[in-house]
């Protein structure tokens, strides 16, 4: 019979909430691009599949940082990682800002997608490591509030910065142009998540799988207290007793059945839908978007200020429900008004016409007012459905769904496939904006949320309130 545990809370949320800057990071980095578009287009002349490019080549080093920190940090440690995160997150700020040409910004956004890349497997796996089964789906879900804090806090710094000086475009201080200026604040949140870093542990059971117990159960034991603690390490030892060899791509094949393990193919599905529903078009084009259907800039980047805002409400609902009705549930609930609420905006879009901007010499599309509230609030209801949804309990799932064997190789083909379908969903967007219209590209992601219902409801398994080391066994039905 398990011991009741006896959680250290402050010691566990403090740890988090360091785990979670990386989220913070994650979510700055992805969205300060939002306000600096049409600055790169100017600074680097670059126009449609240019301008796709600079804005998704940090999903590039993404895909590379979280397929490579799976695999690193099964050899080096969880911790390890998320500290080379931080210092490419500093050198892509302060690069990003200061670059003079196309190809040195894209090399400097490539750096921080692999510390981005890296963060996003990371922060949500070492989280649920150190985190007890009851509260962990909580906890694992202050990485979404994070990533959609920096998304927002990105977007409130460069609607500042941009009213300050009147326009991304003209000069702020020190006679650099403010678009560079929406870099270098990130440079702020970065070095504090670098030293912070240094004051937590690592993941007690990166160190049993290391077979370093000794430290394991120091942790274990500052966390949940001796007894408590002990039992837990024999249990992950347990776990691991029948198989301790160094982690391979080769045990994510079965080769009993002959096949890739299906908990593979569910981590890659999860990963995909995720970006398939289109939600970056939102986080990186946002600012781009509302202009195109005849907001001017001041009123688009305040727009991306609140959908912010309930991005946040939407992430703190989720919070609040997924260790009480579970991680299934909460996603068929955001696959289904996803659904809808795409629908509606593909609807209202498909309405207007395309008019000649004066100001800009740039064909928009003319919404009638009844169509452009329509799209404003089905867009924000969305986007609040996404945060409440597949935002954060894909992350949860991810960090909690593998086995304690092959977790760190799991995330890693999960991470790219989560950064490979991000990159193509934010690279083709440009061009379907120019070529097809915004109604189509619409059209695509309310196809893929569609999609997203059945593979929810066919082959997703409940996780709630299970140990790491109990959850194989429901994959293994």
């Amino acid at each position: 019979m398990k011991t009741e545990e006896k959680v250290n809370k402050l010691y566990v949320i403090g740890i988090t909430l360091v785990a979670t800057l990386g989220g913070f990071l994650f979510g700055f980095d992805s969205g300060v691009i939002n306000g600096t578009v049409k600055g790169l287009e100017i600074a680097f002349d670059a126009q449609n599949i240019g301008s796709g490019f600079n804005v998704a080549s940090m999903l590039l080093g993404c895909a590379v940082g979280a397929f490579f920190a799976g695999k690193l940090a099964d050899l080096y440690g969880r911790r390890s990682m998320l500290i080379m995160a931080s210092i490419l997150f500093i050198i892509s700020a302060w690069g990003s800002g200061i670059s003079t040409t196309s190809v040195e910004f894209i090399v400097y956004r490539i750096l921080g997608g692999l510390g981005v890349g890296a963060a996003s497997v990371m922060a949500p796996a070492y989280i649920s490591e150190i985190a007890p089964a009851k509260y962990r789906g909580a906890l694992a879900t202050t990485q979404q509030i994070a990533i959609i804090a920096g998304l927002f806090f990105s977007f409130l710094s460069n609607y500042k910065l941009a009213d300050i000086s009147g326009s991304a475009l003209n000069i702020l201080w020190m006679d650099y142009e403010t678009w560079r200026w929406m870099f270098w604040i990130e440079l702020i949140p970065a070095v504090i998540f670098f030293f912070a870093l240094l004051f937590i542990p690592e993941s007690p059971r990166y160190l049993v799988a290391k077979n370093h117990k000794e430290k394991a159960l120091q942790v274990m034991s500052k966390l949940y207290g001796s007894l408590t603690g002990e039992r837990k390490v024999h249990e992950i030892d347990a776990s691991l007793a029948t198989d301790r060899h160094k982690p391979r791509f080769s045990d994510l094949y079965d080769k009993t059945l002959g096949r890739i393990k299906p908990i593979v193919w569910v981590g890659v599905g999860l990963a995909a839908f995720q970006q398939f529903v289109g939600i970056n078009v939102v986080f990186y084009y946002g600012a781009v978007l509302w202009q195109a259907v005849g907001f001017d800039e001041s009123d688009a980047l305040l727009i991306n200020v609140i959908s912010g805002a309930l991005s946040i409400a939407g992430v703190l609902l989720s919070l609040v429900l997924v260790d009480k009705i579970g991680r299934k549930p909460i996603l068929m609930i955001g696959s289904i008004g996803m659904s809808v609420t795409l629908a509606l905006v593909v609807y209202a879009f498909s309405t207007g016409s395309l008019e000649v901007s004066l100001a800009s010499g740039q064909e928009t599309l003319k919404l009638s007012d009844n169509m452009g509230m329509l799209a404003l609030i089905a867009a924000n209801a969305y986007v609040m459905l996404f945060n409440f949804s597949w935002g954060p309990v894909m992350w949860v799932m991810l960090g909690e769904m593998f086995p304690n064997q092959i977790r760190g190789l799991g995330l890693a083909i999960a991470g790219i496939s989560q950064w490979g379908a991000n990159f193509i969903v934010t690279l083709t967007f440009p061009m379907l904006l120019g070529s097809m219209g915004l109604a189509f590209a619409y059209s695509l992601y309310t196809i893929g949320a569609i999609l997203s219902v059945y593979f929810v409801y066919k082959f997703v398994y409940e996780t709630k309130g299970l140990e790491l080391e109990e959850i194989d066994k429901i994959w293994k039905k």
